[in-house]
C-alpha cells in the first residue's frame, strides 16, 4: 500500500500536496483533541474524523472545525475487497487501505489478464518446444489464405503496436510536465505562506525593538508578541522543511517514472520492429527467443495498465474531492493530510495580536509627537527640549478604534503609507549635542525611530489580509480551486493518454507474438510446399 501511495503522490503531486502531508509529527507539538461528532449536513455524508493537526494551533488544541466531509462519495462508492467485497463508504481517503483496496479492484481485469497470459501463453510455448524436439516432421499443409491472413494480421499489429509506443511517449511527455507544473505550483503556495508568516514573525519582533524617543510598546504586549512569535516561526520553519524534502522526492519518483515509461516505449518498439523483421526473413529461432522476451514483457506492461488505471481512478477522485471541499472549506476531510488550514484559534490571535501591535506603535508615535514634537519647550525642559520650532507635525492616522475594528483617518492625519515622506518636511539639522540649529520639529534620530515604527505598523496592517485568508481558509481553498481548474483536466487526460498507450502496446504486441509463431508456420509450410512442388516437377521431367 505505501508503494501505490508514493506512486500517486509522484504522479499527482495532488499530491499534490506534498508540502503538508504525512503527519508523522505536528507542524507544532500541539494536537487537537478528537472531535465530537458533531454531524455537518452535507450532500455526501460525514464521519468522526478523530483527532487532526493543523498549521499551528494552541496549547489546548482549539479549533472551530468540528465536523467532517466524506469526499467524493459517490464515485468512490466501490466493493471493498478487504471487507467482503462490500461496498466502500469512507470516501477519499489515502491514508485509508479499504479505499485503496475498493480503487485496486478497479484495475483487476489487467491484473488477471497479465495473470492468464503468462500462464496460458507459458504454456502454448511449452508444448510447442515439446512438439518441436520430440514430435518433429515434415511441415505440410500450405494454405494460401491463412499464409495471406497471417501476413495481414502481423502487419496490422505491427503497426498497431507503434503507434501505441508513440501514444504511450507522447502521453507520459505530456504527463510529466503537467505533473511538475502541479508540483512546482503547490511548492510556490507552499513557500509563499512560508515567506509571509516569515515576515509577520519579522515584523512582530521588529515592533518589540522599535521606541521613539525612548517610549517603547508596553510589556504585556511585548510578551504577548513572544508567544504568538513562537508558534508562527514553527508553523514557517516546519513547513519550509518539509516542503523542501518532500518536493525533491517526489520529482526525483516524477523523473523514475518518466525513465521507466520511455524505456518501456523504446523496448516495446525494438521488439515488434525485430520481431517483425525477423519473421519476414524467416529467422525462426530469433523470432522464439524475441518471443520469450515478449511474454514476460507483455504480462509487465499489462500490470502496468493496471497501476496507471488505478492511478488515473485516484487522480479522479482527488480532483472531484477537492472540487467539493472548496464548497464545504471548514469541514474536517481527508484533504487535512495535504494541505490543512490554519487553526482557526492562532489565525485570529496572530490576526488581532498584529492590529493590537500596529494600533500601540501608532500610539506610540503619536504620544512622542503630541508630547514632545509639537511641544514649545524651554531650555530647561531637557530632554523634551531640542529648540523645536516651526509648524506643528500631522499625527499618524490609526487604522483601527480601540477595539481593534476598522476606523477611517480623521482630517489632518497623515496615513501610514505617506507619512515617513511628509514628516521629511520637519526635519531640523542638529548641532553636535543633538539641539536643532534650523527650524524644524524632528531631529535625524526620532525621524529614523518613527519611520522605523510606521515601517512596522504599515507591514503588519499590509499582512492583515494575508492573515485574515489564513483564518477563513481561503489561501487553501483558492490553491484546490486553481488546481481543479487548471491542473486536474491536464492530469486526467495525460494519465489516459498513458493508459490507453499501455493498452494498445501490450494488446498489440501480445498479438503480435502470437501472429509471429503463426506467420513463422505458414512461412515454413509454403517454403517446403514450393521446394516440394520444384522437386516433383524435376522428378517428372
Amino acid at each position: 500500500m505505501s508503494c501505490y501511495k508514493s506512486l500517486f503522490f509522484s504522479l499527482l503531486t495532488i499530491s499534490l500536496f506534498f508540502s503538508f502531508s504525512h503527519g508523522d509529527s505536528d507542524f507544532l507539538t500541539f494536537q487537537s483533541p478528537p472531535t465530537s461528532g458533531k454531524v455537518f449536513e452535507a450532500e455526501y455524508g460525514v464521519v468522526s474524523w478523530g483527532t487532526k493537526r493543523f498549521l499551528a494551533e494552541g496549547p489546548n488544541g482549539e479549533g472551530p472545525l468540528n465536523s467532517s466531509l466524506i469526499l467524493a462519495a459517490k464515485r468512490t462508492h466501490r466493493r471493498d475487497p478487504l471487507n467482503g467485497f462490500k461496498k466502500y463508504s469512507g470516501g477519499w481517503n489515502i491514508r485509508e487501505p479499504h479505499y485503496w483496496a475498493s480503487v485496486a479492484l478497479t484495475a483487476a481485469p489487467f491484473f488477471v489478464i497479465a495473470a492468464i497470459w503468462f500462464v496460458v501463453f507459458g504454456l502454448c510455448l511449452s508444448f510447442i518446444c515439446l512438439c518441436y524436439f520430440c514430435c518433429r516432421r515434415a511441415p505440410y499443409g500450405y494454405s494460401r489464405t491463412a499464409y495471406a491472413l497471417s501476413l495481414i494480421f502481423l502487419i496490422l499489429f505491427t503497426v498497431a503496436a507503434i503507434v501505441g509506443c508513440v501514444v504511450l511517449y507522447t502521453g507520459q511527455g505530456k504527463f510529466h510536465d503537467i505533473t511538475t507544473k502541479t508540483l512546482d505550483y503547490v511548492v510556490k503556495q507552499a513557500n509563499t505562506t512560508v515567506e509571509k508568516l516569515t515576515n509577520v514573525s519579522g515584523y512582530l519582533s521588529a515592533a518589540k525593538q522599535v521606541g521613539v524617543d525612548q517610549v517603547f510598546l508596553p510589556s504585556n504586549v511585548q510578551t504577548d508578541i513572544d508567544q504568538i512569535e513562537t508558534k508562527i516561526n514553527s508553523s514557517a520553519s516546519t513547513l519550509a522543511a518539509r516542503t523542501t524534502k518532500n518536493s525533491g522526492d517526489i520529482k526525483q519518483l516524477l523523473d523514475s517514472v518518466r525513465l521507466a515509461l520511455i524505456i518501456l516505449a523504446a523496448v516495446m518498439l525494438v521488439l515488434t520492429f525485430l520481431g517483425f523483421l525477423f519473421s519476414l526473413l524467416g529467422m525462426q529461432f530469433l523470432v522464439y527467443i524475441l518471443v520469450i522476451i515478449g511474454w514476460i514483457l507483455v504480462a509487465g506492461t499489462f500490470i502496468l495498465c493496471g497501476i496507471f488505471l488505478l492511478l488515473h481512478n485516484v487522480a479522479e477522485d482527488t480532483c472531484v474531492s477537492m472540487d467539493q471541499w472548496v464548497q464545504n472549506p471548514t469541514a474536517h476531510t481527508a484533504l487535512d493530510d495535504i494541505l490543512p488550514c490554519i487553526d482557526n484559534a492562532t489565525a485570529q490571535e496572530t490576526l488581532l495580536k498584529s492590529k493590537e501591535v500596529t494600533s500601540q506603535l501608532v500610539n506610540v508615535i503619536n504620544q512622542v509627537i503630541t508630547n514632545v514634537s509639537n511641544g514649545n519647550f524651554s531650555p530647561n525642559f531637557a530632554p523634551l527640549y531640542y529648540n523645536q520650532s516651526g509648524p506643528l507635525l500631522s499625527t499618524l492616522c490609526n487604522p483601527f478604534n480601540s477595539d481593534l475594528t476598522d476606523r477611517a483617518c480623521a482630517a489632518g492625519e497623515v496615513d501610514l503609507s505617506n507619512a515617513t515622506q511628509v514628516w521629511r518636511n520637519y526635519i531640523c539639522q542638529v548641532s553636535a549635542s543633538g539641539i536643532c540649529i534650523t527650524t524644524g520639529r524632528l531631529t535625524p534620530s526620532i525621524y529614523n525611530q518613527m519611520t522605523a515604527g510606521v515601517n512596522v505598523s504599515y507591514g503588519l496592517y499590509h499582512y492583515g489580509p494575508f492573515l485574515v485568508e489564513l483564518q477563513d481558509c481561503t489561501f487553501v481553498r483558492q490553491t484546490f480551486t486553481d488546481i481543479n481548474r487548471d491542473y486536474c483536466p491536464g492530469l486526467e487526460q495525460y494519465s489516459t493518454w498513458i493508459y490507453i498507450g499501455l493498452v494498445m502496446v501490450s494488446g498489440a504486441v501480445m498479438l503480435s507474438l502470437v501472429f509471429w509463431v503463426i506467420y513463422g508456420r505458414e512461412r515454413r509450410h509454403r517454403v517446403y510446399t514450393k521446394q516440394h512442388l520444384v522437386f516433383e516437377g524435376d522428378k517428372h521431367t
